[in-house]
Parts: structure tokens; C-alpha cells; sequence
């Protein structure tokens, strides 16, 4: 990426065509929903998956991130070449390549066959994300932005509501056929995707090709240490990943500070507003998902409810947020996105709070308070980071940004599952909800101050 003045890395590319915006909005809202479905939809059937896959004491680890791990890898290679080759042609590749891997994970007779087909997973979730949110950047300006980011955040919550009710009830029927309707659903995507109107950059840069051998396995390394880390860090696997994470990583850092074109600028991160949007993005990760991802197993083990029942609280959680995104994406309270960011951030952190101090004698109404101002403060900052995370690049890397934006928030998952499983065992779950909240409060702090010293 140049490292051109802010006004010219601001410069646009064409002229978005308003008679597309309408069908972009919907398929790439549409495709953002199927693949956080296929996200989330293990959450509720880990245990019969273990049983089906005979997976040993590691399985329920890489049943849930696996998919992480692709998209991890994948998001900025694939922002990259949608800038560069076209965003419509790769959200349909990743479309494609989701129906491909549904049917392998829909098939897969064993664990690692699993995990491969879910990491696959992950890689073509990565071309529908960070190319979906080019397109919205491109063919939308202004108040028209805000309101497709509006929709671009409430399918974020939807899929994460849809996902554990469709493997639950969809697994009744037969243990791979939640990985059957996601693939199906998938090919229908790619179908209408050709409505979508094509954009790229203006001026496409050569592929970052020792970029994409370093980085991306970097991390898939150091994803794949944080999953491995669950079951215990003083092992030599962990060492060994980390070991190749750090080297690879390393040799990223070297290159791209020497090319002409890195895949990610690192210099970018001298930009307040790029830092802003990653640094963001990392500890929604950490603090939300992370805390997200083991609520379910916390209301199980505290409350006695089933797996069904906890799938359905979180549930709740996530449709207050699919709805407040909605709504708080088309209204003009807080217009700056970075304001809207630290307060979804603070009230995300309130409804852990609200959650602190659950035991064995509490039933389920107790935790509706923490739930649902939770869920309107993820609800507000998952549209304020969507369009934190193209404002902060030129307008003609808006995929980029997004890949950028995405890998932090999805490495931050991976580091939050494994730090709330170390404090749940250091503390219990308490201790994990306020280690949560005051990081939601630094995170806040964070991005307001850095949006005075601009």
C-alpha cells in the first residue's frame, strides 16, 4: 500500500452505480449471515459431535475453532486479491468454496477430516467477509453507508442467533445435516451473487507473494498454538507452534517494511484511525467473543440448563444485537463511528457485569439484565467497527481494511477463548467477566483518546 498523504490515500475509485446498491446490500448481508451460521453453529452440538467423530480430549477444542483458524489465515490474502481482482468475482469464489467445504465437513468420517473441512470453511468465509465489505464500501457514501453498514452489523447477529438453533435442530435429523443446508444455502449465495455490481482498485498492485507464504501461515501457527493451548501450555506442541509462529511472523515484518506493495502496510499503523479500527477490532475479540464463546458452557455449568436452553439465552443475546444494529446503524445518535465504538464497547462490558456473581440457586431470569445491555452495546459497536474498518484505508482498499479488521477480531477470539478458559480455571467465571469488562473500559479509553490527539 502507498504511504501517500491522507488526502490521497483517500482518493476514490470510480463512482458507485446506485441502481446496484440495493441487491449489494442484501447478498452481501446475506452471505455475511450464512457465514457466521456456519460460525456458530457447532456451539450447541459439541458434545454429540465428539461422540460422532470419536474425537479424544482435544476435539471439543478444534470443533469450535477450526473455523477461526482459516479465517485467521485467510483475511487479508483474500482482502488483498479482492481489491486487486475483483471483489464480486471473490465473494463468489468464497461462496463456491463454503458449499465445497460444507460437503466436506458434511462427510467427514473423523476429526481431522473435520477439522480440515471447517478450516476450509474458514478460508472461503474470509473471500465472503472482507470482499462483502469492500462492496458495501464502494457502492455506498455517506448517510447510504451508515445504513449498509446497518445491515452488513445485523446479519452479524442473526447468523450468531441462527447458527446454534440450526445445528441443534437441524442435527435431529442427522448429525451432518446442519453442514448439508449450510452448503446448499452457500451455492444459492454464489447464485445471486452476479447481481452485484464488480469493483477493484483502481490501480492493482502485483501479488505479495513472499507476504502470502509468511503471513499466512504465521498465523495459522499461532492460531493453532492458542487451540492447542486450551488443553495445556507447557506442552512441545505448543512450543514448537509458537516457536514457527513468532519466526514466520517475524520474516512478515521484515518484508513488508522493505516492499514496494506489502499485502498489509505495516506502516498504516502509525495512522490513528487505522490502529484505532484494528486495535478495536483485536479486543472485541478477546473481551467479547472470547467471553461470548463460553457463556454457553458457563449457564450449563452453573445453572443446570441444557445445552438447548443455553443456546437460546445466548440467542437472545445475539438478537438484541442483530436488531440494535439495525436501528442504531439508520439513526444519527452518536454519527461518529469512533464515539459509537467506545460506547457499544462500555455497555458490552455493563452486561458482564450485570452477569458477575451467578451460582447454583439463580435461574435463568437472572441473567436477562446482563443479556440484554450487552447485547445492545455489540449491537452498536459491530456497525461502528464494520465502518471503522474502511474509512480507516484508501478508498480503493476497502477490502483490505476489512481483511485487517477482521484478522485482528478473529485472533483476538482465539486469544480471548484461551485466556477466559485460564481464568475460569484460576478464578471461575467471575473472574473472567471482570478481567473482560475492564478491558472493554481500556479498549474505550483507547480509541477516545487516540481520536483527540488526531
Amino acid at each position: 500500500m502507498s504511504t501517500a498523504t491522507p488526502t490521497a490515500l483517500r482518493a476514490a475509485p470510480r463512482a458507485p452505480d446506485p441502481d446496484a446498491a440495493g441487491p449489494t446490500v442484501a447478498v452481501v448481508a446475506l452471505g455475511t449471515l450464512l457465514l457466521l451460521t456456519a460460525y456458530t453453529m457447532p456451539i450447541a452440538i459439541v458434545p454429540d459431535t465428539v461422540h460422532t467423530l470419536h474425537a479424544g480430549l482435544g476435539g471439543p477444542a478444534w470443533i469450535l475453532s477450526a473455523i477461526g483458524l482459516g479465517l485467521s489465515a485467510a483475511l487479508l490474502i483474500t482482502g488483498s486479491l479482492a481489491d486487486d481482482l475483483g471483489r464480486r468475482r471473490v465473494f463468489t469464489a468464497g461462496a463456491l468454496g463454503l458449499a465445497l467445504s460444507s460437503a466436506l465437513t458434511a462427510l467427514a468420517p473423523s476429526l481431522p477430516w473435520y477439522v480440515a473441512g471447517r478450516a476450509l470453511q474458514g478460508v472461503a468465509g474470509a473471500a465472503i467477509m472482507s470482499a462483502g465489505l469492500g462492496l458495501l464500501a464502494h457502492n455506498h457514501r455517506g448517510a447510504a453507508r451508515g445504513r449498509a453498514m446497518a445491515a452488513y452489523g445485523a446479519s452479524i447477529g442473526g447468523g450468531m442467533v441462527l447458527g446454534p438453533l440450526a445445528g441443534a435442530g437441524l442435527s435431529l435429523v442427522h448429525h451432518s445435516a446442519p453442514y448439508w443446508a449450510t452448503g446448499v444455502a452457500a451455492l444459492g449465495v454464489a447464485a445471486v451473487a452476479r447481481r452485484m455490481p464488480e469493483s477493484r482498485a483502481e490501480h492493482p498492485r502485483r501479488p505479495d507473494v513472499w507476504g502470502t507464504l509468511t503471513l499466512g501461515p504465521g498465523l495459522i501457527a499461532l492460531t493453532a498454538a492458542l487451540i492447542e493451548g486450551r488443553q495445556g501450555w507447557q506442552r512441545p506442541v505448543v512450543d514448537g507452534l509458537m516457536v514457527v509462529a513468532v519466526l514466520l511472523l517475524a520474516a512478515y515484518v521484515a518484508i513488508a517494511l522493505r516492499s514496494r506493495a506489502p499485502m498489509l502496510d505495516l506502516r498504516m499503523f502509525a495512522r490513528p484511525a487505522f490502529f484505532v479500527a484494528t486495535f478495536g477490532a483485536l479486543v472485541t475479540g478477546v473481551a467479547v467473543i472470547g467471553v461470548a464463546a463460553y457463556l454457553g458452557t458457563a449457564f450449563q455449568n452453573t445453572l443446570g440448563l441444557s445445552a438447548l436452553q443455553s443456546a437460546l439465552l445466548i440467542g437472545l443475546w445475539s438478537a438484541v444485537a442483530a436488531i440494535t444494529s439495525f436501528v442504531f446503524g439508520r439513526v444519527h445518535v452518536l454519527p461518529e463511528a469512533r464515539h459509537r465504538f467506545a460506547a457499544g464497547l462500555l455497555l458490552a462490558g455493563v452486561g458482564f457485569v450485570g452477569l458477575y456473581g451467578l451460582d447454583a440457586g439463580d435461574t435463568w431470569p437472572r441473567t436477562l439484565p446482563g443479556l440484554l445491555v450487552g447485547g445492545f452495546g455489540v449491537g452498536i459497536l459491530n456497525t461502528a467497527l464494520a465502518r471503522l474498518a474502511v474509512e480507516s484505508v484508501a478508498a480503493d482498499r476497502a477490502s483490505m481494511g476489512s481483511g485487517a479488521n477482521s484478522t485482528a477480531r478473529y485472533m483476538g477470539a482465539s486469544i480471548g477463548a484461551a485466556l477466559v478458559i485460564t481464568l475460569v480455571d484460576a478464578g471461575g467465571m467471575d473472574l473472567a467477566l471482570l478481567v473482560a469488562a475492564g478491558l472493554t473500559v481500556l479498549g474505550a479509553a483507547v480509541t477516545l483518546g487516540l481520536h483527540q490527539s488526531e
